[in-house]
């Protein structure tokens, strides 16, 4: 009996849809969507603690910019913690056989809670009238601070393996690019609603505005999270198993090396795109000349880079490309981005300053794609489940995220002290020595993780080749 054929014109309507080629038997479409409204509450949380947050606590609250970096860094300070959370969700035993909801359901708590009490903790660390001890401003604030942290990070990581779970082998890449475009979405649309809601500042709307979003947060992650996980009931003796130990489970997903290796790549190239974050500015003002509003524009270059390294992903994994190879095409990328922006100050450039800064976009969006996606189509063997993998590649981006806008900062402020000293000499002798040094680390940085790149590339040649349109991405995939 011959198969039925589906009409052209049912084939040409799904085809269309947003994010169709991304669904399966498993995880039908609008399942699919809403499982991905969790990195919408990501993204807005992250626009709230590195960018609203940030902004308010130095300009209308007067809070020391030392002060409020090291409350954003204790964030990224837990992210290690998300390798744990990942395994802990892959081995949860309850009574009616849930893994990930749980897991989400509290992180979708913290991270509602630390919200809650942010604009009071840093409303009482602003006030020259506190009644108490003079660190409780601090303590209050680094507790709200690392409340949300946790929460995002669990949040984060249980869904992702949820996603992973339901996914089958053939859509696993591109319920990858939703969430990634679903995030940036997130990011996108809270700052704009944010901004416009903060217009005309006061305290008692900075409260409503942030507490707002904590419980928009949560109501996102419940529809997000409602009705996820198939309940399997487990018995009283399945749940009072010994479980598998973390120290088991970490010796298996690097046993073969390909994890831990993958693990490096993303740490390294991490490093050598994220160290120029809060120099470019600077750079642009202090270098060229730039006026404030001009800098201001460089997010926005950067934004479309990072798109645009998303439609190369798509057609790259289009044309059965492995995650591995667009990783380095996206390195390469940097490799051209930094000298470019290096060369803008002695041409006095602006328009090459700004397409550095879109090709940094560019080279990074298209690596951190790539390397979610390896982790996230990482068969789960022995006692290393996907939670796991995702929840190492999670704390390896976030952590280097953090470190290397440390030590980009130092790194400049070091080298510009020495040279405008004339201890480096007389043709070195200016503010651009700082910038360029850093620059010229991050291109380093890309060769090494090139390299260290190289031998996951061969391995993943002949994988590849054998799983012919399992990477697939179309029009689909792009929110039109």
């Amino acid at each position: 009996m011959s198969k039925v054929q589906p009409h052209p014109l049912t084939k040409l309507t799904m085809r269309m849809l947003p994010f169709s080629d991304a669904v399966s038997d498993d995880l039908p479409l609008g399942q699919l969507l809403r499982l991905s409204l969790f990195q919408f509450s990501v993204g807005m949380a992250t626009v709230l603690l590195l960018g609203t947050l940030n902004r308010v606590m130095i300009v209308e609250l007067s809070v020391p910019a030392m002060v409020v970096a090291c409350m954003i860094a204790l964030p990224v300070l837990i992210a290690p913690f998300r390798t744990l959370l990942g395994f802990r969700s892959d081995t949860y035993r309850s009574a009616i056989g849930w893994k990930r909801i749980p897991y989400l359901w509290f992180g979708s708590i913290w991270q509602m809670g630390g919200l809650a009490i942010m604009p009071f903790a840093l409303l009482t660390l602003s006030s020259a009238q506190i009644v108490g001890p003079f660190w409780a401003g601090e303590v209050l604030a680094a507790i709200a601070f690392l409340m949300t942290g946790l929460g995002l990070h669990m949040t984060q990581t249980a869904g992702l393996a949820l996603a992973a779970d339901r996914a089958s082998e053939e859509t696993r890449p591109r319920v990858v690019a939703l969430l990634y475009v679903m995030f940036l979405v997130g990011m996108g649309i809270s700052s704009l609603v944010i901004g416009w809601l903060l217009r005309d500042f006061s305290n008692l709307l900075l409260v409503r505005v942030v507490q707002g979003a904590a419980l928009v947060g949560l109501i996102l992650n419940i529809i997000a999270l409602w009705k996820q996980e198939k309940v399997c009931p487990m018995s009283k003796a399945e749940r009072e198993a010994p479980r598998p130990l973390f120290s088991d489970a970490w010796a298996d997903l690097i046993r073969g090396g390909q994890a831990g290796r993958l693990l490096v790549v993303v740490f390294l190239g991490t490093m050598a795109f994220n160290m120029q974050d809060v120099l470019l500015e600077p750079y642009g003002g202090e270098v060229l000349g730039l006026s404030v509003s001009t800098t201001t524009l460089l997010t926005a270059m950067w934004a479309v880079g990072a798109l645009l390294g998303f439609a190369l992903a798509a057609r790259l994994l289009s044309k059965n490309r492995d995650p591995y190879r667009m990783a380095g095409h996206g390195l390469m990328v940097g490799l051209v981005a930094f000298p470019i922006v290096i060369f803008a100050a002695p041409l006095g450039s602006a328009p090459m300053f700004f397409t550095g800064a879109c090709f940094i976009g560019f080279g990074g969006g298209l690596f951190s794609i790539a390397t979610l996606t390896s982790a996230m189509t990482m068969p789960a063997e022995g006692l290393a489940g996907r939670g796991l993998a995702l929840g190492a590649w999670g704390a390896a981006q976030a952590t280097a995220a953090g470190i290397s806008i440390a030590v980009g900062g130092t790194l400049r402020d070091w080298i510009n002290t020495l040279a405008l000293r004339g201890d480096l000499g007389e043709a070195l002798a200016t503010p651009t020595t700082g910038y360029s040094f850093v620059y010229h680390s991050e291109i380093a940085l890309l060769f090494v993780t090139l390299a260290v790149l190289g031998p996951l590339v061969r391995l993943n040649r002949h994988a590849s080749s054998n799983q012919r349109g399992a990477a697939r991405i179309g029009l689909a995939d792009f929110p039109t």
